[in-house]
């Protein structure tokens, strides 16, 4: 099993890989709210470049917006409106619990490294473009809420917080108490970020997701697993044990391979079926995969607007 260990919050922050993702962009959906000049359009209107409506012009409006073309068409003043950028803000929710400690034999990162490096890199990618990041660090409880910030500084603050995270053995997932202290503190406009292996037998959270993405938060459901949890390749008879409780089960795997596949498909159909009637995205993350090759299908170069369901 690979093993996560204590790390310098710097080694989150491969420069080559940061250096591969500069052409990455995280597009608001709809339309945004914020307080600074960004890259995505806010329901206010500003003085950007890209023209919006005219109005009639009325006093106090600026003699400079007026289009003397329109005057002299109409013998009337209009003045041009304008679509503002601005900023987005957006959150990660990262599981901390113990089943994230999983790695099988010859992986090169547990989930929770994989979860780790892969909200890293989100936050990166957002910070570049000025956009504001937050992060929510849960198990059975909230362990860290780190508010929404833009300054450039912020994404070594975020590291920190995450090594500083490590998953300790017997510790539940349990993604409501998370998702509803991020419902209570987080409602601007934006997108969330949900990284984790999904294993809560409590399905309570994903309601509450469902609201956050009603009120114009879009959720990204980034399944992380490893891929031994996706082909179970065991073929001895072997003690399997749980990562958050004391049970340990001994079973021949090759009796129950079948079995484990066709409820391991159906857990992800269910919530990818969830994920597509609320709006919401699903991707199932592969730690196998390479970090680079998740961000650029999820974001491309040039993308304006999510995939709804995706495997990276």
């Amino acid at each position: 099993m690979a093993q996560t260990t204590n790390r310098d919050p710097a080694t989150l922050l491969d420069p080559a890989l940061l250096g591969r993702l500069k052409a990455l962009q995280l597009r608001a959906v709809g339309l945004v709210d914020g307080v600074l000049t960004g890259i995505h359009k806010s329901p206010h209107h500003g003085s950007s470049v890209e023209f919006a409506e005219h109005k009639e012009y009325a006093h106090g409006d600026e003699v400079r917006h007026i289009d003397w073309k329109v005057f002299a068409r109409s013998d009337k003043y209009y003045v041009k409106r304008y679509e503002q950028e601005t900023n987005l803000q957006a959150v990660l929710l990262v599981d901390a619990s113990a089943s994230m400690l999983y790695g099988s034999a010859g992986a090169t990162a547990t989930k929770w490294d994989y979860a780790m490096a892969l909200a890293a890199a989100l936050g990166y990618v957002s910070l570049r473009q000025m956009d504001a990041i937050g992060l929510v660090v849960c198990d059975e409880e909230v362990r860290h809420w780190v508010p929404p910030r833009s300054r450039s500084s912020h994404l070594m603050h975020l590291c920190d917080v995450l090594v500083s995270s490590t998953p300790e053995r017997g510790r539940r997932t349990h993604l409501h108490t998370g998702v509803k202290r991020l419902s209570e503190v987080f409602t601007r406009r934006g997108h969330v970020f949900v990284i984790s292996d999904l294993l809560d037998p409590d399905r309570a959270y994903l309601p509450v997701l469902k609201q956050l993405e009603s009120r114009e938060q879009h959720v990204h459901l980034l399944h992380v697993l490893d891929p031994a949890e996706l082909s179970f390749p065991f073929d001895e008879v072997s003690i399997f044990r749980s990562l958050e409780a004391p049970a340990r089960v001994l079973a021949e795997p090759r009796a129950m391979r079948d079995a484990y596949l066709r409820e391991m498909g159906r857990f992800r159909d269910e919530l990818r079926a969830v994920c597509f009637e609320a709006g919401m995205d699903y991707v199932l993350c592969d730690t196998s995969q390479p970090l680079e090759t998740l961000l650029s299908s999820m974001l491309g170069p040039s993308a304006r607007a999510p995939s709804r369901v995706g495997r990276f």
